[in-house]
């Protein structure tokens, strides 16, 4: 195994947390990922016809399903694109789209053998990092290549994924530091946590406190609760009892279960969320102003800054006749998944698993050998020409290292409005 030197720094710049992620191996030999290594030797111009088939394992049920729709709209956007294409590069892309569920409901189950069984050379998904890891073993073992928009948990750094995992999210050692220096520069000396005990919600909670603390604070409470729990009184006694300036809600779509029990009892402007709970809830039932300048997190670049991007989606869910979208959580994400797929199965001319993850690195820029650009038709011409394509996507520049993680991340920091909806912050 690799042993790698990680240096990272995080500044917040009105609403945006902007972190980049150095690698440097010292020994051995890696984990997982394959190396950008030699560019693909690609022929001028579509060698052969390439029919690339990917399945989705994105959750449309289970305590994570206020995401599916967001993240199921950036692949199928996706796929459009890279279709319209079709008569200049030779390939196409069919996407066989399936439910991850959760680790209560279990969906996986059923449909990760189901997607195996269609063939497909990618999954993309899940979103959640416990429920990847449910699956992980199952399709990187199979030779299928896993990629999700959304796991975060740094269990996936070194984990034994023969090469085959890949990730658009960057890992929760980023997120937690922002978090937990937002909530220092708030004001808060004391802070206390309510944490789904998973590898997600624990690893995420482990590097809030890290921050936290080193910029002096304390963290009074962290109880924990378990996916499938409907209850969380004693969760909330134990934090409230504590008197903490601060409340971070480390969950999923179980806060809104959590936030009736807390209004009245504990100011909302002191309530912080993260990318597994941000979400609009305008519609929820909840009074006007409840959530007023609470914040929360998100990895990704601002709303604002990929507000083309979103109107494009909005317009295509719209003509595709989908229910419009509450939130953009991922969609960039899990559209550069699949462009990225769809490029590196081009330059390796092949919709071999392993040859694509071995092109992967290559065309995000992670061997430095590439030229910039930022759709999959720009790319593949470069391609085409016999050249290496560098995308940087509507997420960022991406740029994986050789485990499959992105080395630069932006984290976005929101604020919640008096509608309980929320916008990019700009403190």
């Amino acid at each position: 195994m690799s042993v790698f030197t990680r240096s990272r720094k995080s500044t917040v710049l009105g609403g945006l947390a902007l972190a980049g992620a150095s690698v440097l191996v010292l020994a051995g030999c890696t984990s997982g990922g394959t190396g950008g290594g030699e560019p693909s030797e690609t022929a001028a111009g579509p060698t052969e016809e390439l029919n690339l088939k990917i399945g989705t394992a994105l959750p449309q049920t289970g305590n994570l399903a206020f995401l599916g729709p967001p993240e199921e709209a950036g692949v199928a956007y996706a796929e459009s694109l890279i279709n319209e294409y079709t008569d200049t590069t030779g390939l196409t892309l069919e996407t066989v789209f399936g439910d991850s569920g959760d680790t209560d409901n279990k969906a996986y189950e059923t449909e990760i053998p189901r997607l195996l069984g269609e063939g497909v050379s990618a999954i993309i998904g899940a979103a959640s990092s416990g429920v990847s890891l449910q699956f992980i073993d199952q399709v990187t073992g199979a030779g299928v290549i896993q990629f999700s928009p959304a796991n975060t948990s740094d269990a996936f750094t070194t984990y034994e994924d023969n090469g085959l995992y890949f990730r658009t999210a960057p890992s929760d050692v980023l997120q937690g530091e922002v978090l937990g220096n937002l909530i220092a520069e708030d004001g808060n000396q004391t802070l206390g946590m309510i944490v789904l005990n998973d590898s997600y919600g624990t690893g995420l909670a482990g590097y809030v406190t890290e921050a936290f603390e080193a910029a002096g604070g304390e963290v009074v409470a962290a109880p924990t609760y378990n996916t499938g729990d409907t209850s969380f009184d004693a969760q909330i006694s134990e934090v409230l009892a504590a008197d903490p300036d601060a409340i971070a809600l480390i969950t999923f779509d179980e806060v809104s279960t959590i936030l009736p029990s807390l209004f009245g009892q504990f100011p909302g402007d002191k309530l912080y969320f993260v990318d597994g709970n941000l979400k609009n809830f305008a519609d929820a039932g909840f009074a006007e102003g409840s959530l007023t300048g609470s914040k929360g997190t998100l990895p990704g670049l601002s709303i604002d800054a990929i507000s083309d991007f979103t109107g494009e989606l909005d317009a295509f869910v719209e003509a595709d006749g989908g229910e419009p979208l509450a939130d953009y959580s991922y969609a960039a994400e899990s559209f550069d998944a699949t462009t990225l797929l769809a490029l590196a199965a081009l330059a390796a001319g092949s919709t071999d698993s392993a040859a694509i993850a071995e092109a992967l690195i290559e065309v995000s820029g992670g061997s430095g050998d590439g030229e910039k650009c930022e759709s999959f038709a720009a790319c593949a011409d470069i391609i085409l020409a016999g050249d290496v394509a560098d995308y940087d996507g509507i997420s960022g520049p991406i740029t994986f290292d050789e485990v499959g993680d992105p080395t630069e991340a932006s984290i976005g920091i929101y604020q919640y409005e008096d509608d309980n909806t929320y916008v990019a912050y700009e403190g």
